[in-house]
């Protein structure tokens, strides 16, 4: 209730803001008419074509809604399989231990939570043989002072948040498949004004989402609001390729391959052109690192993975 009381008082200071914006450039009409034609005047890019703001967002969603039964497929397709690769390195690199908070957004199909689940999994079995290990040599007097005071810890848990209904059955259903019952929810929610109240996790993760985004700088801050202090963002998506060889491969197999195999597998040519341009749209690794300290992140820094062709950027919310 809390949660949607907040997003519904920003909802109303942004409009607020908004009309406000408007007045004062001299627009003399209804408040609800300033909104409409100011929102009619900002423009975006969806792909290499320029379209009103309010546009975008209905156009991405309709991409993802086409793709979402494919997705996974195509993701191996065109990547030919590195893309597991690369979010395994954001799981090595995130380091996450037992008892922590995950938002994934823009992460319907789980590929990510999934991931997390398992890493954490991976992390309570080896402090268990630590902690068999150690006991071993302790004496029952120690073992029985060591017992009551040890706390349990908090379980982990993630919480897959993307705007498009259609990805997260997607991940739904691949939860049902493996089993997964607990520690693990999905939330219907947009980047730009998340449904969370501040300070509630430990971690936010966006993979291969946020330049679908229409405000990134808004998803930034929404991020930062919503993480605890000491809380980390992580980001992962394609950027800029470092090699000019392999930026020149890259961009011949991008558009001249990536929406051919979208036609053949998904039947969508369309969605994936755009994919591909949205790509090249992206801010290059050191302006998106700019825009991530501007939203009040920290000790931000990015890799570079398979020469550039993605970057993993990273910062604290201190």
């Amino acid at each position: 209730m809390a949660a949607s009381m907040r997003l519904l008082a920003r909802r109303v200071l942004r409009l607020s803001n908004r009309n406000v914006t408007a007045s004062a450039a001299g627009v003399s009409c209804p408040s609800c008419r300033c909104y409409s034609d100011a929102a009619e005047d900002r423009s975006t890019h969806f792909g290499f074509e320029t379209v009103p703001e309010e546009e975008k967002a209905k156009r991405v969603y309709k991409v993802f809604e086409n793709v979402a039964e494919k997705y996974d497929v195509m993701n191996d397709a065109m990547s030919l399989g590195v893309h597991r690769l690369w979010k395994d390195m954001l799981l090595h690199v995130m380091h996450p231990q037992p008892g922590a908070r995950l938002l994934d957004v823009a992460g319907g199909t789980g590929d990510i939570a999934f991931r997390f689940r398992d890493y954490i999994h991976s992390q309570q079995e080896r402090q268990k043989r630590r902690a068999v290990r150690s006991s071993q040599s302790l004496s029952w007097q120690d073992i029985s002072n060591k017992y009551p005071s040890e706390d349990r810890p908090h379980e982990s848990m993630a919480v897959v948040c993307d705007i498009n209904k259609e990805m997260l059955n997607v991940g739904k259903k691949r939860a049902d498949r493996m089993g997964i019952t607990s520690g693990l929810s999905w939330v219907v929610g947009d980047a730009e004004e998340l449904p969370f109240d501040d300070d509630q996790f430990d971690i936010y993760t966006i993979a291969f989402g946020i330049r679908n985004v229409t405000h990134v700088d808004q998803a930034l801050q929404e991020a930062l609001r919503v993480l605890k202090p000491g809380g980390r963002f992580m980001c992962l998506e394609f950027s800029k390729v470092t090699n000019p060889v392999l930026a020149s491969l890259y961009d011949a197999y991008s558009f001249q391959v990536i929406p051919v195999l979208g036609e053949v597998i998904a039947g969508d040519w369309k969605s994936y052109q755009y994919l591909v341009e949205s790509i090249r749209k992206f801010p290059d690794q050191e302006e998106f690192k700019g825009m991530i300290e501007d939203a009040g992140f920290y000790c931000v820094r990015y890799y570079n993975l398979t020469g550039g062709v993605v970057a993993l950027h990273s910062g604290f919310k201190l």
